[in-house]
């Protein structure tokens, strides 16, 4: 049969994907979706048939006739080579393969192909759905980043008018400190004036006196000018400005809310003053050799009043008094104004210690420091009398120095040289959590009290 526009070709001699190949049909042509399938090369020359209804082979018009066996038709199928065959072909090449006639074998092979054009179909669906999804997908994508590029400028908006208003709130501020310092100053500046002006006043008056008065001129006018000289010299004033020039600017201090957003940066005018610094702990001039023990520094601004931030150049040092060695010990600071001070010394003795901040003494430095030996651990007993604690024993003794008639060496309740009061064995001490006062340990002292500490 020729080949024509939207024909099927096959060939038994080409391989299984290349036996069917499908032609261009032109563009009025029912078939013209299947446009995609190049033809093969191998299959150029061989007969197509168009594929109206695959359901009954046998109604094509007209029969096909084997490409080996030009006069035989192609009227069986070998199964084990998947192919259409003649009579000839089964008796030659094909003899020991399975096969059947074609229009035996047509409805399984076409309903094979109908279940693979089923899936295939159904692949088109989804896959359309999927493209739908992902341009509905795409359209929301732009929908939404329209959406947070409005957000964004809204709030960069907001952020940069409350940043504005902060700006200009801190701009008053200093304006307002400024010229509160001012006035200070202008006001203090004014009183020194007059006091300075009453006391040339009152110089002149005097010298003129002095030199040009006559001797009852200065006997009478003697008493009022002593006592306005003496009322001059008696007004208090400061020696130093009454103000400083501690304004500041920190950009990482938390400066609260403004139009719902959080800002930062504030003016700090509180300048520390060292000699309003103090120092606090119980352990402040004590200490222990080789125990960890510290106190607390609290810097003031120049009113008094507690700083609120750290960052102060806080300097320790401690010096021992004797051997003039010092060491620097661990400053911590708490961010709010106070410095943990920590230290552990090495060796007994008396310390100087000295704390500056910004290189001034703080208020009580230095100060002396005295660190005792290692605290010394009870080696006897907490007992209520050594009769008691030994279980009778008579030999038993105790360092409060007690004795009992009959021979017993220790104390006993209400004996002579009982403290009266539970006591350690070891030095006679009546505070449980005491450090022991007895002699060194393998002393004389201590062997005897070795039997009543046993028991």
């Amino acid at each position: 049969m020729a080949e024509g526009p939207g024909t099927l070709c096959f060939s038994p001699e080409a391989t299984v994907g290349e036996r069917f190949c499908f032609e261009t049909p032109p563009a009025s042509s029912p078939f013209v979706g299947l446009a995609a399938f190049p033809r093969q090369k191998k299959t150029a020359s061989h007969a197509v048939v168009e594929l109206e209804n695959t359901e009954d082979c046998s109604q094509a018009g007209k029969p096909l006739f084997c490409p080996s066996h030009p006069t035989e038709e192609l009227r069986l199928f070998c199964e084990q080579c998947d192919q259409p065959v003649c009579q000839d072909c089964v008796a030659d090449r094909h003899r020991q393969h399975p096969y059947a006639f074609t229009s035996n074998v047509i409805h399984r092979h076409g309903n094979a192909l109908r279940e693979l054009l089923k899936d295939t179909q159904q692949h088109m669906g989804i896959l359309e759905d999927v493209l739908g999804q992902i341009d509905d997908m795409g359209s929301a994508v732009r929908s939404h980043a329209e959406d947070v590029a409005a957000e964004i400028c809204l709030f960069a908006s907001g952020y940069v008018k409350a940043i504005e208003e902060h700006r200009d709130r801190l701009l008053k501020q200093l304006e307002a400190l400024k010229v509160q310092k001012e006035n200070l100053l202008h006001l203090q500046k004014a009183q020194l004036q007059q006091l300075l002006l009453d006391m040339r006043t009152g110089v002149e008056f005097t010298e003129h006196l002095l030199t040009s008065g006559s001797d009852l001129e200065i006997l009478i006018t003697k008493g009022v000018v002593a006592s306005r000289l003496a009322k001059l010299n008696s007004v208090a004033y400061d020696t130093h400005p009454s103000v400083d020039d501690g304004i500041r600017f920190s950009p990482q201090e938390r400066a609260g809310q403004c139009c719902g957003y959080e800002v930062f940066g504030a003016i700090l005018n509180k300048v520390v003053d060292p000699a309003r610094c103090t120092l606090h702990g119980e352990d402040l001039q004590n200490a222990r050799q080789n125990q960890l023990t510290g106190f607390n520094l609290l810097c003031n601004d120049t009113t008094g009043e507690r700083m609120r931030r750290g960052g102060e150049a806080v300097r320790v040092t401690i010096t021992h008094k004797d051997k003039k060695d010092w060491w620097v010990p661990t400053v911590c600071d708490n961010g709010d104004g106070t410095y943990h001070i920590s230290y552990s010394p090495e060796e007994p003795g008396l310390y100087g210690v000295c704390v500056y901040v910004k290189g001034q003494h703080v208020q009580g430095s230095p100060f002396t420091l005295m660190v005792k030996n290692k605290f010394r651990e009870h080696r006897g007993v907490f007992h209520c009398c050594t009769f008691c604690s030994s279980g009778g024993q008579k030999a038993a003794r105790c360092a409060c120095g007690g004795t009992m008639p009959g021979g017993y060496q220790g104390c006993g309740h209400g004996h002579k040289g009982h403290p009266g009061c539970p006591h350690w064995s070891c030095c006679g001490q009546v505070k449980e959590s005491s450090e022991c006062l007895g002699g060194p340990p393998g002393s004389t002292w201590q062997r005897s009290l070795l039997r009543t500490v046993v028991l």
